[in-house]
């Protein structure tokens, strides 16, 4: 019974370990042999974000890196390793906030020129209001 509880995740990693092309052949050929198999496995392909995530391959690979890291045995070696990510991970954290506060700076001065834009039209025109004759 265990054999049959293991056969989906198999072929997962089966699939994964030869890209995102196998997939795609995997799906179209379900939907040549029936279609709710394609429907099926389109759906967990966008569901699992297989088709917009770069190569299946490297999803192992990452995994492997973030979760399991093995020890080499020199614990000399462990610690520096060890270390390094974690900075490693702090300077990616913070490159990340300074990309968020860029973007904010930027969203803020878009707003504040088409402020400043509207407000010298109010000024020019007096009898528009955002952009529009006032009628009565």
């Amino acid at each position: 019974m265990s054999s049959v509880a293991t056969w989906p995740s198999q072929a997962e990693n089966w699939l994964d370990a030869r890209g995102k092309g196998a997939w795609i052949a995997a799906m179209i050929l379900g939907f040549i042999v029936f279609w709710p198999i394609g429907l099926a496995l389109l759906a967990y392909m966008i569901w699992s974000k297989r088709m917009f995530n770069g190569n299946c391959k490297s999803r192992g690979h990452l995994r492997t890196m973030r979760h399991g890291l093995k020890p080499t045995g020199n614990q000399a070696f462990d610690a520096y390793k060890a270390e390094t990510l974690r900075r490693l991970e702090d300077e990616q954290d913070a490159f990340e906030k300074f990309l968020q506060r860029l973007r904010e700076a930027k969203d803020k001065a878009e707003f504040d020129q088409f402020m400043d834009q509207r407000a010298n039209r109010r000024d020019q025109d007096p009898a528009e209001d955002d952009g529009g004759p006032v009628t009565i």
